[in-house]
């Protein structure tokens, strides 16, 4: 019953803003189904998605990268060597001239590609042989992050403010200290969030905690979360805010996809603190979460090995419209339609109501 209370409450608060009471008034219909459209399809698996107006840049494991016209009208591929080293991408950010595209494999690099030449420049390189690096955004055309996983009980964040030419550590004395066994998971670049000047890093392991800064990366706080943690692949893996103010955690545990407590939690106040969202109810392991656009942060979808998930209020009810179990992350082009991407392939959706 406090659960349901605490669920009833952030309703209420969360419908008190604006855009909100907007979605309320044009009562939308909740989504019941989804069409997919193939854009690409090949042996790959993609985590690393970010729209460009009528495209899609990606980036796969095999050390491919490219983009796919919404329309069909145009796919690229390309290929990123360097000294014999084949890159595994799971990151991938923007700015109007190039793609960034982190790899996870020893040594992790930042890679930065013009968008229109398709030159390739290697502009960071962590030789750590621990390093691992999950997830990279910007906060506007010249300042950026790329978030990796801790050494030394301190998160690797690294801050450019040229426009990706270089990239400088983050002080350690600047972040709070992570717990032995905590770091950050790859499965969506949905790892590190940006809103604003705001900056999220959510975490799993030992602890599932949300790192936060108010200031584009130059300080940080550390707050707790009821999600799973404890073990190694259990924690948060995919956050997403709607606004300032509104944000919703997923993940769960890796090795126990089924499991569907602990797994989602809601926070209406930038992160200092979040409620539990449907526990034991709805799907289990998550890979993605995202709001849905102009909803007023009432809409969420969900995509992983369980399938498509959707929620029409806040997530305090989850319903499936989807099987398809190969997704590994999706972005939103609009309220009705989305890029998502995974095993194989990249798709472009279209949420239909009856």
């Amino acid at each position: 019953m406090r659960k349901v209370c605490e669920i009833l409450l952030l309703i209420v608060l969360v419908s008190c803003n604006q855009e909100t009471k907007k979605i309320v008034t044009n009562k939308r219909a909740p989504f019941t189904g989804v069409i997919s459209e193939t854009l690409m399809s090949a042996s790959m698996s993609v985590r690393a998605i970010t729209l460009d107006k009528n495209k899609v840049w990606f980036a796969t494991d095999k050390g491919t990268y490219g983009y796919c016209n919404f329309d069909k009208s145009k796919n690229y591929v390309g290929k990123v060597e360097f000294n014999s080293i084949k890159p595994h991408f799971r990151a991938i950010a923007q700015n109007s001239t190039s793609i960034f595209l982190v790899s996870t494999d020893k040594p992790s690099v930042i890679y930065k590609i013009e968008k229109e030449e398709n030159k390739i420049s290697k502009v960071f390189e962590d030789t750590n042989p621990t390093a691992f690096y999950n997830g990279i955004q910007f906060w506007n055309e010249y300042e950026g992050i790329a978030m990796g996983d801790p050494k030394n009980q301190c998160l690797s964040l690294v801050v450019t403010r040229d426009g990706g030419l270089t990239w400088d550590k983050v002080d350690c004395s600047n972040v709070p200290k992570t717990a032995e066994g905590e770091a950050g998971f790859a499965a969506s670049n949905s790892s590190l969030i940006v809103k604003g000047d705001n900056t999220w890093v959510v975490t799993g392991g030992t602890k599932a905690r949300v790192f936060f800064s108010k200031d584009k990366g130059k300080t940080w706080s550390v707050h707790d979360t009821p999600m799973i943690q404890g073990k190694s692949m259990a924690g948060i893996f995919s956050a997403d805010f709607y606004n300032d103010s509104i944000g919703i955690i997923a993940g769960g545990d890796y090795e126990n996809q089924n499991n569907n407590t602990k797994n989602k939690a809601l926070t209406i106040n930038s992160g200092q603190s979040w409620s539990l969202l449907a526990d034991g109810q709805g799907f289990g392991y998550s890979s993605c979460i995202q709001f849905v656009p102009e909803s007023g942060g009432i809409l969420i979808v969900s995509v992983g090995p369980q399938g498509i998930y959707f929620s029409n209020d806040i997530g305090g009810f989850w319903k499936k419209i989807s099987n398809d179990t190969d997704l590994h992350t999706i972005r939103f082009v609009d309220e009705r339609n989305a890029i998502a991407a995974g095993k194989n392939k990249i798709v472009k959706l279209k949420f239909t109501s009856n």
